[in-house]
């Protein structure tokens, strides 16, 4: 034998395993729903967790076996993950925002044995409970009285874990061994489970934290606005072990709270969806608030606005805008700053950053045709794209009608993209969103972005509806902000000096606000079916 290395799994505990040892000492903070602050360390983090694994035991729970979570960001909730996954459990996290029928149709698929929730979800969890068919233990994070549920439903987590000792050995197993379990949201039909990997995780996570991608390291201090429970949080409390960082995490994301935190805790890294971050700039300019010490913010699940980039390089922080989806562990791409950066213009830099970034090691990207021919990646031409690597789904979660990627691994995210010569990659849309005019493609996208950059406007969406001459003309519908008195025209105006004269809606309609999906995304589906009969005066 001429030599070799020794055979170390890439197992998720050995992260944990790595921030107690080295990291022990830095904090976790958490703000409760009600305005209580708790804090710990990674030390407590991994002392409780193995509490909580001896815990599920005592309960029955067995390698396997899946765990729910129905819960916002905090440490113990970062606990019952890392708890969960230690004893050999899938952890499965459950967006609560999600419909009733969704709610109990994950759960029962999932086959969850036990669910850890937050005392604000207490009256969902007591209308779900006679749905929820093999749920056996509920555990409640936060109980009014600090003990036990003030409803009754089962145990407290602090009783639960306060019985054992935290003398324990995380389960073994082979790297490829599923340990965590999201179900998408963006789906038609049922939500569809995606089965994540020791191996894809922490191969995902040891990619997150470089500078190209998130720009992590031991003096980070992060505060996730994206939910724990969406897409595992995009990947930051498996990436946070890693060198360290401090946490910071809240269960309320009023633009105040977040603020406040910021300051008090020094958060200098923070992620969210561009409707969290609209409501944080309303606040910031009519409050006159700092965001320091912020750095970097990392914007995704749908396009960022250009004025959104502008609003945050004018303040010297840099954005980093990424794209993914839960199929992907999520992150595909994300924003960094190229070799030749110093020598961009103020406007070249802000439409670099507008794309959706480069690939990171790990992601391989292609466009391609309606018939699966490879398109060029000239900037230019735009294709249905696909995505491959080692965190990215093969199969759904107990998906009996085959793999959802090609027998060569590539993967149809179901958008529209564009993939330029410099490596940066630029969505144009989903394909079911783009609007077809004249049998040309106009990105709902683009128009989306360009009429939130409009003085006035809050939110903007923009949907296809039928044509006789076209086959379909865009239908821009329009929340104004606060006080404002924007008009049609204005917003036209100003489209027209961002996209292409024959890309202007046909008309524009003001309303009070736009559905979202329970990510934060614009619910399309929900706007085509209320527009799909309506009559364009240009089409009379």
């Amino acid at each position: 034998m001429l030599g070799g290395m020794q055979h170390w799994p890439l197992r998720i505990m050995r992260l944990l395993d790595h921030a107690e040892r080295e990291h022990g000492r830095r904090e976790i903070v958490s703000r409760y729903a009600a305005g209580n602050t708790e804090r710990t360390n990674w030390r407590g983090i991994a002392r409780d967790a193995r509490r909580l694994a001896r815990a599920l035991e005592r309960l029955g729970i067995r390698k396997g076996d899946r765990v729910g979570t129905l819960a916002m960001n905090h440490g113990r909730h970062l606990v019952a993950w890392y708890g969960t996954i230690g004893m050999g459990g899938i952890l499965h996290t459950i967006n609560p925002r999600l419909f009733e029928d969704q709610l109990a149709y994950i759960a029962n698929h999932a086959e969850d044995r036990v669910l850890f929730y937050d005392q604000a979800f207490a009256p969902l969890v007591e209308r779900m409970k006679s749905k929820w068919t093999t749920i056996e233990h509920y555990i409640c994070f936060d109980p009014a009285d600090g003990s036990g549920p003030s409803t009754g439903l089962g145990t407290g987590f602090e009783e639960l874990i306060g019985v054992e000792s935290d003398d324990y050995r995380w389960v073994e197993g082979d790297e490829r061994e599923p340990a965590m379990l999201c179900y998408t949201s963006g789906t038609t039909g049922n939500p569809k489970g995606v089965l994540y990997e020791h191996r894809s995780t922490v191969l995902h996570a040891m990619m997150e934290i470089s500078t190209d991608c998130l720009d992590l390291s031991a003096r980070s201090v992060a505060l996730p606005i994206v939910p724990m429970f969406h897409a595992a949080a995009w990947g930051l409390p498996f990436a946070a072990p890693i060198v360290g960082i401090k946490l910071v995490f809240s269960a309320d994301y009023t633009p105040s709270v977040m603020c406040d935190l910021m300051r008090s805790e020094g958060v200098t890294h923070s992620a969210g969806v561009p409707t969290v971050w609209l409501a944080l700039m309303q606040y910031v300019d009519g409050t006159g608030s700092d965001l320091a010490p912020l750095k970097v913010v990392t914007i995704g699940g749908s396009a960022a606005p250009r004025a959104m980039i502008q609003f945050f390089v004018d303040r010297g922080i840099r954005v980093g805008h990424a794209w993914g989806m839960t199929e992907m562990s999520p992150i595909g791409t994300v924003g960094a700053p190229p070799a030749d950066w110093d020598l961009f213009s103020r406007e070249q830099q802000i439409d670099y950053i507008a794309r959706q970034g480069r690939v990171p090691f790990g992601v391989e990207l292609r466009i391609v045709d309606d018939v699966g021919a490879v398109l060029p990646r000239d900037g230019i031409t735009s294709g249905r794209l696909q995505a491959r690597g080692p965190w990215i789904i093969e199969r759904y979660f107990k998906d009996e009608s085959g793999p959802a990627a090609e027998p060569d691994g590539w993967f149809d995210t179901g958008d529209v993209a564009v993939l330029h010569p410099d490596g940066t990659m630029q969505i144009t849309d989903r394909a079911k969103d783009v609007i077809k005019s004249g049998g040309e493609w106009i990105s709902s996208i683009e128009l989306e972005n360009a009429a939130v950059g409009c003085p006035g406007v809050a939110e903007a969406a923009a949907v296809g509806v039928h044509h006789p001459k076209w086959d379909e003309r865009p239908l821009l519908l329009v929340v104004r902000k606060p006080g404002a008195e924007v008009t049609p025209q204005a917003i036209l105006t100003h489209l027209s000096q961002h996209v292409a004269r024959w890309w202007l809606p046909d008309e524009v309609l003001f309303v009070d606000s736009l559905p979202h999906t329970a990510t934060g995304k614009l619910l399309k589906t929900a706007l085509r079916e209320e527009y799909k009969n309506y009559k364009l005066a240009s089409a009379a």
